[in-house]
């Protein structure tokens, strides 16, 4: 199975750690992105992703230091450098080597400047949301710009890994740059709620969190069976069956786990 991940607007950079870095597929694209991005001014840029004066002159300023040949110390790998709530279930500095080389083959993030990334391509630091309405010379967003990149980049590693399926984790924002006609995948998007006195609720902290926890427990499992997902038991959530469909499982946890 292939799984996809988002991204995460807040960074680790306070150490870099000793992994062997790589370098990403669609890193052209990407230099590209950045050099429409530092032509900028901060008024644009805070209106783009909504940002306050404060992070606009951070992503200004990270922009303007982005380097087509960056060095060594300026770089991270992808999967330990993003520390929003998926990459708190994730935990990718705790896998192993073996499991850090299954990741690699096996997990994608989506990415608003990096289009896809494998867990040790490097980057740079950044922010760049897919939802943001950057005008290129590709239309007048970033659905616009990666067009039919990402699914063919998904397809061609599903193809090298021999599977069909690919496990979604990534929120409608990052996927819906995924255009569904040139994917040719099964793709299977697996929501997570809480028990709630009025029913089962999505509570958007603990599904981002629950997501990066799914990606872990395929990586560590080597799961290769889409019906071996119904095992994911991490952090209290249980298989909804009366709740789910084939390819939309729905995992919950009661109000005992949360309280645990």
């Amino acid at each position: 199975m292939l799984i996809v991940i988002s991204p995460a607007k807040r960074l680790d950079w306070e150490e870099r750690p000793e992994h062997t870095m790589t370098t990403p597929s669609l890193l052209d694209d990407a230099n590209r992105l950045a050099k429409t991005m530092r032509n900028q001014t901060l008024g644009s840029l805070q209106k783009l992703m909504d940002l306050s004066p404060d992070l606009a002159r951070l992503n200004r300023d990270r922009f303007r230091a982005f380097s087509e040949e960056p060095q060594a110390d300026a770089l991270r790998p992808a999967a330990l450098a993003f520390a929003g709530d998926t990459y708190m279930g994730l935990e990718a500095a705790s896998l192993d080597a073996d499991e850090m080389g299954w990741a690699q083959d096996h997990l994608r993030i989506l990415s608003g400047l990096y289009g896809v990334l494998r867990p040790c391509d490097a980057i740079q630091p950044y922010r760049l949301e897919m939802g943001s309405r950057l005008k290129t010379r590709r239309g007048s967003n970033l659905y616009d710009y990666w067009r039919d990149d990402l699914s063919k980049a998904l397809n061609a590693q599903a193809d090298e890994l021999g599977t069909d399926v690919l496990v979604n984790c990534a929120s409608q924002e990052y996927f819906g740059a995924v255009a569904p006609k040139a994917l040719k995948l099964r793709v299977i998007t697996p929501v997570f709620m809480e028990e709630k006195p009025g029913g089962p609720k999505i509570v958007s902290f603990f599904a981002k969190r629950a997501r990066g926890a799914m990606a872990r427990f395929i990586i560590q499992h080597r799961l290769t069976d889409p019906a071996s997902l119904a095992e994911f038991d991490t952090g209290g959530y249980a298989l909804r069956p009366d709740l789910s469909t084939p390819d939309r499982p729905v995992f919950v946890r009661s109000e005992a786990a949360q309280a645990a």
